[in-house]
């Protein structure tokens, strides 16, 4: 399985920390373990921004980044090595292993970071910090930061200036590199599979859970250590919910189903979503709507290039949704006038797509100084039109109630144009039926 390089990680500290202001220092908290119920935990992420940028996997820990300090500018605070603790819970590096497996200059047991990190701090201008995201930490800073002041007439220097390092960092996540360009490949191609897998594998009288099953089961062969969000499977009406989770419902005769769900490797999410019919065939109704949605995601990927705005895909969406949906008869009136006065909100209440990466909701502005930021090169993001016609919308004739599709795919903004790495997973009618009907799972 593909991983990034230690060299990677090194170089993505560097160009942190050229950008941060001298005498500074940057101090970046791992993610904390979390309570499911009495004593068992939520299995266990790291914090995107932390792994980005050290490659470490436990939790309670800190980065800290100290640019031109003579001693070592990346220091980590790590758990000290601890056998019986091992024994119950599991291998810790320790701080000799944060030296010698993660590339830290230096490295310190957690338990002493109060008692180091305020001289660390001491006499530097300015902090970094991912500020009003985690209250506890914020108060661990300023305890930090009072424990300086309380020395102030010995001569103690208190920092002056506190920045939130989110900016810095999140401008550096959503450019991808080689390395994170290849794993996102392997994580696409691996949802890929998952879903021909739940195609393959549906027909009326199932669960929507067991398709959902089928889903994490292909990825977790994969390698993939857990779903990158929650699977969306919802058939019927419940496709018309945007974040249906439930995944409880009967797939019955007739119905559509739609799937949005990816695995996550090496900390890189997918997202992809496909919509199907239950039985293997579309009706006349349901064609209409997948077709006309399908025009909208490729008119929208036509869009995805360098120098176009982030907004040109969602601008051309709706156009063509707009306009489809008064040639079915759905709306009526002048395209231009439906689209000022936002008539498609009723069907399409989403932008077309989002950033994607660590976060399957990536990191990274979408406006830079009150514009649409201007795709470039190595930018990662999703194109996912959709019309959800809710059951209970008397506007429309009967029907259409209760039709939702979404088509989803994630696209690299390359130098040419784009390359749609989710491209695997049939999309067109005929190639979603013929692999439908050509084989059922043997699982049901």
């Amino acid at each position: 399985m593909k991983r990034i390089s230690k060299a990677e990680f090194a170089d993505r500290r560097a160009r942190l920390m050229e950008q941060m202001a001298d005498n500074s220092i940057a101090i970046i908290p791992a993610a904390n373990e979390t309570i499911r119920n009495n004593d068992v935990h939520h299995p266990f992420r790291q914090n995107s921004n932390f792994m980005y940028l050290t490659g470490f996997r436990e939790p309670d820990a800190f980065a800290v980044l100290i640019p031109g300090r003579e001693q070592g500018q990346y220091i980590l605070f790590v758990r000290d090595k601890d056998p019986e603790r091992e024994i119950w819970d599991g291998y810790r590096a320790g701080p000799d292993g944060a030296v010698a497996e993660y590339g830290a200059d230096d490295a310190f047991p957690i338990d002493d970071i109060d008692e180091i990190l305020p001289g660390l701090m001491e006499g530097r201008s300015r902090v970094y910090s991912q500020m009003g995201v985690d209250d506890a930490f914020d108060h661990q800073l300023m305890t930090w930061v009072n424990q300086i002041r309380s020395k102030v007439r010995t001569g103690a220097r208190p920092p002056e200036d506190f920045s939130d390092i989110s900016h810095l960092l999140h401008d550096l996540r959503l450019i991808k590199s080689k390395q994170e360009l290849a794993i996102m490949a392997d994580a696409a191609a691996m949802s890929a599979r998952a879903h021909k897998r739940a195609m393959s594998a549906c027909k009326p009288g199932i669960m929507e859970y067991q398709l959902q099953a089928e889903i994490e089961h292909e990825c977790m062969m994969a390698g993939s250590p857990w779903p990158a969000y929650s699977a969306i499977v919802g058939s019927g009406a419940n496709a018309c919910i945007l974040h249906y989770i439930e995944n409880t419902g009967k797939i019955e005769d007739g119905e559509l189903v739609l799937i949005d769900a990816g695995g996550e490797l090496e900390y890189y999410a997918s997202d992809i979503t496909r919509t199907f019919p239950a039985n293997g065939h579309f009706n006349t109704e349901q064609r209409a709507i997948y077709d006309l949605v399908l025009k909208a995601q490729y008119a929208a990927l036509d869009q995805v290039k360098p120098g176009n705005p982030w907004i040109a895909p969602h601008d051309t969406t709706v156009r063509v949704l707009t306009a489809g949906l008064v040639e079915l008869g759905i709306l009526s009136g002048d395209v231009d006038d439906l689209i000022e006065k936002e008539a498609f909100k009723p069907f399409f209440m989403h932008k077309t797509g989002h950033w994607l990466g660590m976060d399957v909701h990536d990191v990274g502005d979408y406006k830079v100084g009150g514009e649409w930021r201007v795709l470039e090169p190595g930018m990662v993001l999703t194109i996912e039109p959709g019309v959800y016609i809710s059951p209970h919308n008397t506007d429309v004739e009967e029907r259409w109630r209760g039709i939702g599709v979404r088509i989803e795919d994630d696209v690299a903004v390359t130098r040419d144009g784009h390359d749609v790495l989710t491209k695997d997973v049939p999309k067109e009618p005929a190639e979603i039926e013929a692999l439908m009907n050509g084989g059922q799972s043997s699982l049901f």
